[in-house]
């Protein structure tokens, strides 16, 4: 019996279908079939689907009734496989690889549509892309050559499979979509905003605002137009740089507390407001496209509606349908868990192997019980903060927990000197990092003073000769790649794990009526009959402990979650 099959899309609608052998080659003739969904609903033993794209794939299958259990995604691997070989950037097409291996010209990839509010189309699916499927079996059946010859081929290809199980999950979710109260929606917008005035103009409550700024300077002033209140506060004799709230809360002057006010509600407005209800929401559903590993740290992003960047306040709008629940589970001090688990620090692994408080737990080793001094000292060496007090409490860190500061040390030291640095399971970082790169990776870009540590090095392997030297690095950029390797490595991690947690919560779920309907980073949200939320709330639980070991091995470092079962989003935290 084989348990892998391929499946190519032909133009006329159809597809053609083969099992697949030992070296990804087929194992039996190549089948037309008129439809996809029918040649997956007629093969149930089929363990593993091999397609180009799960987005020009599965969003189909959905739509038929067909699920399908595991896949592996060509172009995702492309773009695994290229980044591991220092090649990033390059097209990550099934036409381009074909081309790559014959020798010939590369084609660019072909461009993205933009996001359309209310599609269920995908944004990443080019739609006159039809490869045959012996040209994609030729291009997987190199892969798997590609694989064998990495350093550690057995992280490498679990790295592909989760992140092409994420593709399954993000599509399923895509489909499934975030249940949405509108009716809850626009009260909670009468209630921040005020009425509308026709023409499309601010609302009532910005317009009071924008009065009572104007009012607070003496002149009328535009607290939408940065530049404007700028010149506003130099004209009062105080030299603002930007409108950042740090920066305008720490000034005393009048027009400070309605400008804060009105750059909050502001934001809601134009990110959330009665348009983006309108675009975004379909029949009691929030659709975003949640796009696995669309960073290069592995992170989700979504396209189109800001479904990560949900406030507070408009959570109230996210409400179970009558009888169910919303499971939602926030992963607990996931990064320094992941840290622990990749140095192999054993101090480190002793607290994170607890369910307790780790950041209580390392200040009562390391900082004489002051949590805030131990939470500080951790993601300052996560993201390189060093600087001031941050040098002394990772001096303090760095004598009780000698092994996972050296780890992020050199992973700075990797990436300033040019050679690719990698994930526990093989995501590779960039050769270099711009400022966009390293505020995707969550280093703050205020403060100039926050450099990387000169830590020594403890052999964790950087620089060993799997990694290599990047041509063409551009060494001008060199610590601020530093500082984005540093955090790579942890939050890439972590990433990785998060896609086997997905991947095993969406196995543990299949026999249920749950879906999983919302995730990002270290949160997952599960829509659910309120009679199975127990055994859902049991699920994560064992998903992730599952994910631990298939991720970093048997450690004793766990990853906890906070779980709450409720009605509305905005009750769970």
């Amino acid at each position: 019996m084989n348990d892998r099959w391929a499946l190519a899309p032909t133009e006329d609608g159809g597809a053609e279908v083969a099992p697949l052998g030992g070296d990804g080659l087929p194992a039996g003739p190549v089948r037309r079939e008129r439809d996809p969904a029918e040649a997956v609903r007629a093969r149930p033993e089929v363990a593993r689907w091999v397609w180009r794209s799960t987005a020009e794939v599965y969003p189909r299958l959905l739509a038929a009734g067909v699920r399908v259990e595991r896949c592996y995604d060509i172009e995702d691997a492309e773009t695994l496989l290229l980044g591991h070989e220092g090649r990033h950037g390059e097209p990550r097409s099934a036409v381009a690889a074909l081309a790559r291996l014959r020798g010939g010209p590369v084609p660019p990839d072909p461009p993205q549509r933009a996001a359309e509010p209310g599609s269920q189309s995908s944004l990443f699916e080019p739609r006159s892309v039809h490869v045959p499927l012996a040209e994609l079996v030729e291009v997987y059946a190199d892969q798997q050559r590609r694989h064998d010859a990495t350093a550690r081929p057995d992280r490498m290809r679990l790295l592909t499979a989760a992140e092409s199980a994420g593709m399954l999950v993000a599509a399923e979710m895509n489909r499934a979509g975030l249940p949405w109260s509108a009716e809850t929606h626009r009260r909670v917008l009468h209630e921040l905003l005020g009425e509308r005035y026709a023409g499309g103009g601010e609302p009532r409550r910005l317009a009071e605002l924008a009065d009572e700024v104007s009012a607070a300077f003496g002149r009328r002033v535009r607290p939408d137009l940065p530049a404007d209140v700028v010149k506003a506060f130099a004209q009062a004799g105080i030299k603002v740089r930007s409108t950042r709230r740090w920066e305008i809360e720490s000034v005393d002057h009048p027009a400070v507390k309605p400008l804060v006010e009105y750059k909050k509600l502001y934001r809601i407005w134009v990110a959330h407001g009665w348009s983006w209800l309108q675009d975004w929401v379909r029949d009691g559903r929030f659709r975003p496209e949640f796009l696995a590993g669309g960073t290069v740290t592995g992170r989700w992003v979504t396209h189109g509606g800001g479904a990560l960047q949900i406030p507070k306040v408009i959570r109230r709008a996210v409400v179970a349908d009558p009888g169910w629940r919303l499971v939602v589970a926030d992963a607990d001090q996931m990064e320094p868990r992941v840290l622990a688990a990749i140095s192999r620090d054993p101090g480190l692994m002793e607290v994170a192997g607890r369910a307790s408080d780790l950041y209580q737990s390392v200040s009562d080793r390391a900082f004489s019980g002051d949590r805030a001094q131990a939470k500080l000292a951790v993601l300052g060496a996560v993201y390189g903060q060093t600087s001031g007090d941050g040098l002394k409490n990772l001096a303090a860190l760095r004598r009780r927990f000698p092994k996972a500061v050296a780890y992020v040390d050199d992973a700075a030291r990797a990436g300033e000197e040019g050679r690719l640095v990698r994930t526990w399971l093989g995501r590779t970082c960039p050769p270099a990092a711009g400022a966009g790169d390293a505020e995707e990776a969550g280093i703050p870009q205020e403060d100039p003073a926050a450099q990387t540590a000169s830590g020594s090095s403890s052999g964790s392997g950087f620089g060993s000769g799997e990694d290599g030297w990047v041509p063409g690095y551009a060494s001008t950029n060199s610590r601020a790649r530093g500082r984005f390797a540093r955090n790579f490595v942890v939050q890439g991690s972590a990433a990785d794990w998060a896609l086997l947690l997905l991947a095993a919560l969406r196995q543990a779920c299949a026999g249920m009526a749950a879906e999983l309907v919302f995730f990002q980073h270290d949160e997952v949200i599960v829509h659910c009959p309120e009679e199975e939320a127990e055994a859902v709330v049991a699920a994560i639980a064992q998903a992730s402990d599952l994910a631990g070991r298939l991720t970093f091995g048997e450690t004793p470092v766990r990853f906890p979650f906070t779980t709450a079962v409720v009605e509305c989003y905005a009750d769970a935290k």
